[in-house]
């Protein structure tokens, strides 16, 4: 049984680095690099494993709904294989980028305690325990966003803790409100028995989830803490921020509350429409007006998420589609941008695109990254951001929201915009420089190009043969509510 593993593993991790290492980081090093590899190979185990079944166990082998569960499916070993797959590339970019800061072994494990949160809310199959796993990776997310341990840094945190600590404050009073209406915390048992409440009341619930959980994915208009941690943090943990936790803490469980156990209600449906038109337009436009990288980033981030929460609002099965591929899409080429970021800032001590300038001599990896990463990012053929936008643009005039395709086209557009800004300026610009004050080390490059290749790669699976294997299970098992009950429950 694969299942508690995915637990077990990063939090050992996490309990050894602080056990065994001393004033040296590298076996910190070893550690997280070789718990991030056994993960990323268990979850491809965990999907084969998974492809028409949900693995579910048990705790204490009491029976469900008495018992604390873990259930693995196909969606859930998706996500599980997304969060060691960035993790990796954020561990190689962290060797040398990191000891810039601190030459500490706390880091990695707060890095390994991040990545335990985000499996655990993955995996689980209750609302409680959702809850506090949840936690568990905030506390490391408010601690590494702080690492670097400037003033801007710690104000950042401290914002982030503030909206976490409502976010967090909502969801609890969500669950205790859903608890008091079925007398359970697990999910599948929970969405056997809302049919028969009071509609209102689970209407109420729902619109409490959402504010909760829409915090975690900081989306419009519970964005705020969103521009400050992302910018703040560490370039690796940037990546983590908005490739994966905002994923996984926030759009993950709210395609789980609101698809498997809700089973999208039209009101929820027209918000998530509406929600995410607002968060890709607003925040393109805001976008538009940074001149620091990072907080452009960010921003392109909360734009990006609108795309995701559009195409869940269409609800199709093409549309579905569209989001989990953008899901991956977004957390590939985001991830390098921030990484292309940390370069640049690392080695020229500034994030102002206008205190850049041409870059290809001195940072030619760097520059070819960005260069890639922005093609996707906005969406250009052949790269992988196209087709997830393509198809959920399509998916919109197929289900008849033309105004939803035409605001996704207007966000593509406006994307492609800021990024010629970032590229221009920050890139390309009139500036020259010789030489630079820290050189990317192999693991920054190594880091930048495993990225890159991906947002080639990774277009691949929207081939007919290798989309059927890969997203088709996963989407039935969103979109389909009474085959996930049937699948946790067994019956």
């Amino acid at each position: 049984m694969i299942v508690p593993y995915f637990i077990i593993i990063p939090l050992l991790a996490a309990f050894l680095i602080t056990l065994i290492s001393s004033d040296d980081d590298r076996w910190a090093i070893v550690i997280s690099i070789l718990a991030v590899i056994i993960l990323g190979i268990l979850s491809v185990i965990g999907f084969i494993s998974v492809s028409k079944e949900a693995i579910v166990y048990s705790m204490g082998g009491w029976k469900i709904p008495y018992t604390v569960c873990l259930v693995l499916d196909p969606f859930s070993s998706f996500m599980l294989f997304i969060i060691p797959l960035i993790g990796l590339a954020a561990l190689l970019y962290s060797i040398s980028y990191i000891r810039h800061l601190s030459k500490s072994w706390k880091y990695y494990a707060l890095f390994m305690l991040l990545i335990t949160g985000m499996n655990g809310v993955v995996i689980t199959g209750d609302l409680f325990n959702l809850f506090i796993f949840m936690e568990v990776a905030l506390f490391a997310a408010y601690s590494l966003v702080a690492y670097g341990g400037k003033a801007e840094e710690f104000e950042a945190s401290f914002k982030y803790a503030v909206m976490g600590s409502i976010s967090s404050s909502l969801i609890l009073i969500g669950i205790g409100l859903t608890y008091s209406i079925t007398s359970t915390l697990t999910l599948a048992k929970i969405a056997e028995v809302l049919p028969g409440q009071n509609p209102v009341v689970v209407n109420w619930i729902g619109a409490i989830f959402l504010a909760g959980f829409g915090l975690k994915a900081a989306i419009m208009p519970f964005h705020a803490w969103l521009p400050d941690a992302h910018s703040s943090a560490p370039a690796p943990i940037s990546s983590m921020l908005s490739g994966v936790l905002i994923k996984a803490l926030g759009i993950y469980v709210l395609i789980r509350l609101f698809y498997n156990v809700f089973g999208l209600p039209k009101i929820f449906s027209d918000i998530f429409l509406v929600l995410g038109g607002i968060s890709i337009i607003c925040a393109s436009l805001l976008a538009i007006s940074q001149w620091d990288f990072k907080r452009l980033l960010a921003y392109s981030s909360i734009s990006q998420i609108g795309f995701i929460l559009l195409a869940l609002g269409i609800g199709t099965r093409m549309a579905v589609f569209g989001a989990i591929f953008h899901i991956l899409n977004h957390a590939i080429f985001k991830s390098l941008l921030f990484f292309n970021a940390g370069t640049v800032e690392m080695a020229l001590g500034t994030r102002d695109l206008r205190k850049m300038g041409k870059l290809g001599k001195v940072l030619p990896i760097t520059s070819t990254t960005s260069m890639i990463a922005t093609l996707s990012v906005s969406g250009l053929p052949p790269f992988n951001g196209f087709f997830s936008k393509m198809i959920i643009i399509i998916a919109a005039i197929q289900a008849g929201f033309f105004q939803s395709a035409i605001v996704a086209v207007i966000g593509s557009v406006l994307t492609l915009g800021y990024f010629l800004k970032v590229q221009r300026h920050g890139f390309h610009g009139e500036k020259e420089f010789n030489e630079i004050t820290n050189v990317p080390s192999t693991g920054m490059r190594t880091a930048m190009i495993i990225l890159a290749i991906l947002c080639v790669c990774s277009s691949v699976l929207i081939i007919p043969g290798i989309k059927d294997v890969v997203f088709d299970p996963v989407i039935d098992t969103i979109i389909n509510k009474t085959e996930y009950i049937q699948l946790v429950l067994g019956r």
